[in-house]
């Protein structure tokens, strides 16, 4: 499934939905599993719904599989309702399906539990250390390194980036976000698979001279990276993803390919990322974990700088396009 979050505005108000993406279209899953148990006979559907499918991203994961069986089964039926052309309202007459263009995609999780980045692609990794002068050092070849983020300033597609005003050398990074779906702690990397939910495209925006500064005291990054970290457009699931170690990358600035990648060229493995992350450290449903940087997907690594006004995308196979718009204040 393609999983996203998105906003809607109804004569009562603006509302938070969760979508499942059917092309140009969302089916807003909570809706049509409260007209599926309806048409079922089911006394209390909008209770059932608010257990198994509520409006809520966070709340969804948190369900586990049989959330993820009920939204499938949601999919489903609005689905094979618009093959035969007779889609029905809700009970208490819900839209149960809307146009891309006429919603407001938000982060796919707007409050995640937690957002951790990595630094597992050596090309990016060397070229940082080559910048300062200095030889990698080994620890990194011996875990998966990451930095804690701020998880309350992420940003959906097509919402504006404003540049802090603190900084002039602001950059892009291409990354591979993946979204945990299950608690665990110590988790072997063997059982590693099972505790993926699914994988999104991430925009670790970055402000690069205060980074810079930040990281002589030993420390961050902290305000080089917590102003704005895009995710989406949506979350794909696990099953639907497939091979998650060989998806293309791709970063657009107005339109024009900067970056260029491949997950495949990842050091740590997915499976080695979670037991690290996992270890003496209880993981939760809907924690963010971003990939790092893939080789030549920042403007750091090719002296270009972003500027007012720039349109930037990141595109991964089998995932989408997020785009954002690089604004003043």
């Amino acid at each position: 499934m393609k999983l996203a979050s998105f906003q809607v505005q109804t004569p009562v108000g603006r509302f938070v939905r969760i979508g499942s993406v059917q092309g140009e279209r969302l089916i807003d899953l909570s809706s049509a599993y409260v007209t599926l148990l309806a048409q079922q006979g089911e006394p209390q559907p909008y209770r059932l719904m608010e257990a198994l499918v509520p409006p809520d991203m966070r709340r969804l994961i948190e369900g586990g599989e049989r959330a993820l069986e009920a939204a499938r089964a949601a999919e489903a039926f609005a689905g094979e309702a618009l093959a035969r052309g007779q889609l029905p309202a809700g009970p208490q007459g819900e839209q149960l399906v809307f146009a891309l263009n006429e919603v407001r995609l938000l982060p796919p999780l707007p409050r995640p539990n937690s957002l951790r980045d990595c630094l597992v692609f050596e090309k990016h990794m060397r070229r940082g250390y080559d910048a300062l002068g200095l030889e990698p050092p080994r620890a990194w070849y011996e875990m998966p390194v990451y930095y804690k983020g701020n998880p309350c300033t992420l940003l959906g597609h097509d919402e504006d980036l404003v540049w802090p005003a603190y900084t002039e050398r602001l950059d892009y990074e291409l990354e591979l976000a993946c979204i945990i779906g299950k608690e665990g702690r110590d988790i072997p990397p063997e059982e590693a698979d099972r505790y993926i939910f699914g994988f999104a495209c991430l925009n670790d925006f970055s402000a690069r001279d205060i980074q810079m500064r930040e990281m002589q005291c030993r420390l961050g990054p902290a305000k080089g990276k917590d102003f704005g970290t895009a995710l989406g457009p949506w979350i794909v699931t696990r099953d639907e993803i497939g091979d998650y170690q060989n998806l293309r990358m791709v970063a657009r600035v107005n339109g024009e390919v900067w970056s260029e990648g491949n997950s495949r060229d990842m050091y740590h493995s997915w499976a080695n990322i979670i037991a690290h992350l996992s270890m003496g450290e209880t993981l939760y449903p809907s924690d963010v974990v971003g990939s790092g940087t893939v080789g030549l997907g920042c403007g750091l690594e090719l002296d270009r700088w972003l500027k007012p006004g720039d349109v930037v995308e990141i595109e991964i196979e089998k995932i989408g396009v997020l785009r954002n718009r690089v604004v003043k204040p």
